[in-house]
């Protein structure tokens, strides 16, 4: 997420050296509404995240937390050099071995793709890696490359060998990216990290993925506030009360590029490499599982609102909340909103 920053005659390095130090400093114990509780934050996965604690005092199960990121963003980024993912992307279509976790995630995501016909596609990344949503006014990819990239698109000819632990590509040019669900399969990881470790309550956020152990100390939900799209951080469009779940929210109002006052969203439709048009500013899903939540926020944006809904109806124990550019609010299930 990015905020503005007013003091800008401020040195950007001195900026880097203030956010790493805030970031860097150790949790202190504090009390609130919700009860004792710890809480700090990271950057990872090119997001700030934050993982909070509630009736535990010991702050090394954050560090653990933090490990956990640094560990699988080298592992599944496709743009760190050497991770799993750099690794497949550069094999030329070789078979390449990787982390038996990786394997795991990566049929799971395949899974996903068979599960919406290809709209939802791993191997986006060909297109994917030619747009820059750095900043609002970045130029355009050449169409002539949008074009060429779509003929290396398809999940088809990804092939993951869980036993062996490797992955090969059927077409050499093809490049893979799972920043459709990997967020959400990392905040299962910290879950899980923290359930082993008798963590009863807990608040995970890794830049908009939030995954929720327990309730509040006091035994009701958590309230997670929706991002209102297009406007400023922190404003809210609705309201969720979540607890032992996930809830995850997908849309184009953080990453994306205005021309001519246009919209070049990050979510691409693969039929065109361009962004998904169909009227959704905001998809959140409730799910058991953050991998499963984050998935599917996904797909239900690529699919829209009758296709996305029918996907949400199939699934056991799935609700969501999909908002069209009328700022019309269409429920899904029980989805947990706060009235």
């Amino acid at each position: 997420m990015k905020k503005k920053i007013a003091a800008i005659l401020i040195p950007v390095l001195l900026i880097a050296v203030i956010v790493a130090i805030a970031l860097s400093r150790k949790a202190k114990p504090s009390y609130t509404d919700a009860g004792m509780q710890i809480s700090n934050s990271g950057f990872y996965f090119d997001t700030v995240i934050t993982v909070t604690l509630y009736d535990e005092t010991d702050d090394s199960l954050i560090d653990g937390c933090f490990d956990l990121c640094d560990r699988y963003e080298k592992m599944l980024s496709r743009t760190v050099e050497g991770s799993d993912i750099w690794n497949v992307n550069h094999a030329k279509g070789k078979e390449t071995e990787v982390d038996p976790k990786t394997a795991y995630l990566l049929n799971e995501a395949l899974s996903y793709c068979e599960l919406t016909g290809g709209r939802f596609d791993v191997s986006i990344a060909a297109a994917s890696s030619l747009w820059d949503f750095g900043e609002h006014d970045n130029p355009l990819p050449d169409p002539d490359d949008l074009k060429k990239a779509l003929g290396h698109i398809d999940y088809r000819k990804v092939h993951v060998d869980e036993e062996s632990c490797t992955v090969r590509l059927d077409d050499p040019e093809m490049m893979i990216d799972l920043g459709g669900i990997a967020k959400g399969f990392i905040a299962d990881e910290l879950a899980a990290y923290l359930r082993d470790n008798d963590v009863q309550r807990a608040l995970i956020n890794l830049g908009g993925n939030v995954m929720v152990l327990g309730s509040k100390p006091d035994g009701t939900p958590f309230k997670v506030g929706i991002q209102y799209p297009f406007k400023d951080e922190g404003e809210i469009i609705a309201a969720a009360e979540v607890s032992g779940c996930s809830l995850v929210t997908s849309g184009p109002y953080e990453r994306y590029i205005e021309k001519d006052g246009r919209i070049y969203h990050h979510i691409l439709d693969v039929r065109t490499g361009y962004a998904v048009e169909n009227n959704l500013i905001s998809v959140s899903v409730c799910a058991p599982s953050s991998l499963q939540a984050d998935a599917l926020s996904t797909s239900v944006f690529v699919l829209g609102l009758e296709k996305g809904s029918e996907l949400i109806k199939s699934q056991d124990g799935v609700t969501a909340l999909i908002i069209t550019d009328d700022e019309e609010m269409h429920t899904v299930g029980d989805f947990p909103i706060i009235e």
